[in-house]
């Protein structure tokens, strides 16, 4: 069962990821033929309902060109959000 953390935490995620992508102009589908991955599979991911592997990570990582640092920009858990 997922608990609200990590929840959260998968949302910013793909909130990061569709910033990311907008950014660099590109398509769900320009992504997904970038990376590998199904664009069901990036339109799942960026509405937070993805746990992505460390696979799947560098496979955007490289896709969008950033690395993983940059990629998790901005994430943080969501006790560091509440104090």
């Amino acid at each position: 069962m997922k608990n609200g953390n990590s929840l959260s935490t998968l949302s910013q995620l793909g909130k990061r990821v569709a910033y990311l992508r907008k950014e660099r102009h590109l398509t769900q589908l320009a992504l997904s033929l970038e990376s590998g991955l199904s664009k069901s599979y990036i339109s799942d991911l960026e509405r937070g309902q993805r746990n992505p592997t460390v696979e799947v990570l560098l496979r955007l990582v490289k896709a969008l060109g950033v690395t993983l640092e940059e990629l998790f920009g901005g994430v943080v858990p969501l006790e560091q959000l509440i104090h």
